[in-house]
């Protein structure tokens, strides 16, 4: 059963959904976002066993906690969204990870001296990288605290708590390594089935922005047998079942993996990840959990070699007040790119990000990516 919702679902899910007759549950909010589709409804409360479940957002989980009372469908939803509760699930796999729970109104009594640096604070229920900081040592703290403070009451106006629940922070050790980006489900044994990988590039050591995820055969190749074997650690720690995830990791150079989170009934955000996956690869990730598939990751990549695929997520770097906004200029955004597959524009107004691009580029010169990675857009926004 396929739950829309809000912040976005796109074209290509809508005609995924729509040309493959896949059960969606029936809402308001979906009837909306259905653009003109004719979609396969069912009604909440219709179903006599557990279906099989794919939200778009968090947005969704209360829909689907209303729709399947399932005790044991929420108790894994819960062990994922919250980092405290995934932490303290995975602890006895990462016994050198290490964390603190504080609640947002106890941030300003911290003594900054007592953490452990350098580390990342976060909400414990987050999306999008909101309210999350690097931190090198006590000396920015009080500024901090300040800046998550009026991010959180920011975020209160855009996301239902189930998104984002900012009463509650953690801090944990900043890990290390190249972050990996990873969707995926546990099938009914609790074995992983890979679906994409991709690798998220930073313009520094201090840059915790979403804005650029590249994913390619080679990168693919170079991770799928770790991630395989650590996420099948993973599913025996947490009892994943019949349950699809966006898993966010770091992997160092040793090899070893650590996660930073689990994102749980969803694909990576805003039909990013998945949409783009089929696009590049012609390997659809929402027939794959659907249908139970597992990919033939040999096949699916034997013509792929040389080129990179990449997100680019336009999020609102500017620093000017929207209200001074006229229009934000895609199409010059997509003059700086060779080959661009899909381009999304996004109210901004509404929502922190001015749009999303799907874009190839050659392994052997990712010059364009680099150059909108350390852009704060301000010059493709028209006054």
């Amino acid at each position: 059963m396929l739950v829309l919702d809000k912040p976005y679902v796109s074209e290509y899910l809508l005609r995924c959904a729509e040309e493959h007759e896949l059960p969606v549950l029936r809402t308001p909010v979906a009837e909306r976002l259905a653009n003109g589709h004719s979609l396969r409804y069912v009604d909440p409360g219709s179903a006599t066993v557990r279906p099989r479940v794919l939200t778009t957002s968090e947005n969704a989980l209360p829909l689907v906690a209303e729709a399947l009372p399932d005790a044991d469908l929420a108790l894994l939803v819960d062990r994922f969204k919250d980092k405290l509760a995934f932490r303290r699930a995975s602890a006895p796999l990462h016994p050198d990870i290490d964390f603190r729970p504080i609640a947002l109104a106890d941030l300003a009594d911290v003594d900054p001296a007592s953490l452990r640096y350098p580390s990342v604070i976060k909400p414990a229920v987050g999306f999008f990288s909101m309210a999350v900081h690097p931190m090198f040592g006590p000396d920015a703290w009080h500024d901090t605290v300040v800046a998550i403070e009026a991010e959180m009451a920011a975020a209160r106006k855009i996301y239902p708590r189930a998104v984002i629940d900012g009463s509650v922070f953690i801090v944990e050790q900043m890990l290390q390594g190249e972050e990996l980006a990873v969707d995926g489900y546990f099938d009914s044994a609790g074995a992983p089935v890979i679906l994409s990988v991709f690798r998220h590039l930073f313009a520094s050591g201090d840059d915790v922005s979403d804005r650029v995820y590249i994913t390619s055969k080679e990168i693919i190749e170079e991770h799928l047998p770790a991630l395989t074997d650590y996420l099948s650690a993973l599913g025996r720690a947490t009892g994943g079942r019949d349950f699809p995830f966006h898993v966010e990791l770091r992997r160092d150079e040793a090899g070893t993996l650590r996660p930073i989170e689990v994102n749980p009934l969803r694909f990576g955000g805003w039909c990013t990840t998945a949409d783009l996956t089929a696009q590049a690869f012609g390997f659809d990730p929402y027939l794959a959990w659907f249908g139970a598939e597992v990919p033939d990751w040999p096949a699916i990549l034997a013509d792929h070699a040389g080129d990179v695929y990449a997100i680019v997520v336009l999020d609102d770097t500017t620093g000017i007040d929207h209200a001074d906004i006229r229009s934000f200029d895609l199409d010059a955004v997509c003059a700086r790119f060779a080959h661009v597959i899909e381009a999304r524009p996004i109210d901004f107004r509404e929502y922190p990000v001015f749009g999303f691009l799907f874009v190839r580029t050659p392994t052997s010169d990712l010059s364009e990516l680099e150059a909108i990675l350390t852009s704060d857009l301000t010059e493709f926004v028209n006054r």
